[in-house]
């Protein structure tokens, strides 16, 4: 009995210890896939993150692109999951994307328009809650990977007119999961593949990489892997903003 005793705590302290290793910046590993993923969801680890890169900074998108445009349906419950996914939202992303997107709308804005936006960095928590709506990786990013949102580093936008804010005719609307939303359909009007296309290449001429299935989400071009996910809450956000 008392070498049973003795395994047990050996095992025990084992465990305490690996359990209470976890480095700081890693707030929690994901429990989808292999397990590896590292999610950034205090304050003090994101601070602790960007500390030796400015570049990894999430900020205002209002700061670069103006007029901003936005309708953030996921604060709503109109939107595929049919919940609210978010509260108190604004359009964040890291510095280099929101520096590309500043590029993006002084070039449409010679053509007097400029860019929409449904969404730009997402918590890591709405991805999971995405994919169990819609566990299909042409539409919903899995957990397992996390997504560019969660990494500040994509955006969902369309087209307007400015200064009215009219959007421009595009296949489908937000988030239509059909084959009608891919970037190569083409039994649509000449206008509509028009427009899509002007937004195609707009985006690609400064960075970005278009989702074939969906004509309105772009990531900045090789940096999926440059930064962290984050699964920090826009109050969080606003909060750091103020300090």
């Amino acid at each position: 009995m008392k070498d049973k005793s003795k395994l047990s705590l050996i095992i025990y302290t084992f465990l305490f210890v690996i359990t209470s290793s976890q480095p700081a910046c890693t707030q929690g590993l994901n429990r989808f896939g292999d397990g590896k993923l590292r999610i950034i969801s205090t304050i003090a680890a994101y601070t602790s993150s960007i500390k030796n890169d400015p570049d990894k900074k999430l900020v205002l998108l209002k700061d670069f692109v103006s007029p901003l445009f936005t309708n953030y349906e996921y604060s709503t419950a109109n939107n595929f999951t049919h919940q609210v996914l978010y509260t108190n939202p604004d359009a964040y992303a890291r510095v280099p994307v929101a520096l590309a997107l500043k590029k993006v709308q002084e070039d449409l804005a010679t053509k007097g328009l400029g860019l929409k936006f449904f969404d730009a960095y997402r918590p890591y928590s709405v991805t999971k809650k995405m994919w169990k709506a819609v566990p299909d990786e042409r539409y919903a990013a899995n957990p397992a990977k996390g997504s560019g949102h969660n990494r500040g580093i994509a955006v969902d936008v369309t087209l307007v007119k400015i200064p009215s804010g009219q959007e421009l005719a595009m296949p489908t609307v937000f988030d239509d999961f059909s084959e009608k939303a891919h970037q190569n359909y083409k039994n649509l009007p000449g206008d509509v593949i028009k427009n899509r296309e002007l937004l195609k290449t707009t985006m690609e001429k400064f960075g970005f990489q278009a989702l074939s299935t969906e004509w309105w989400h772009y990531s900045l071009a090789n940096t999926a892997t440059t930064y962290d996910v984050l699964d920090l809450s826009f109050n969080q956000l606003k909060k750091l903003d103020r300090q």
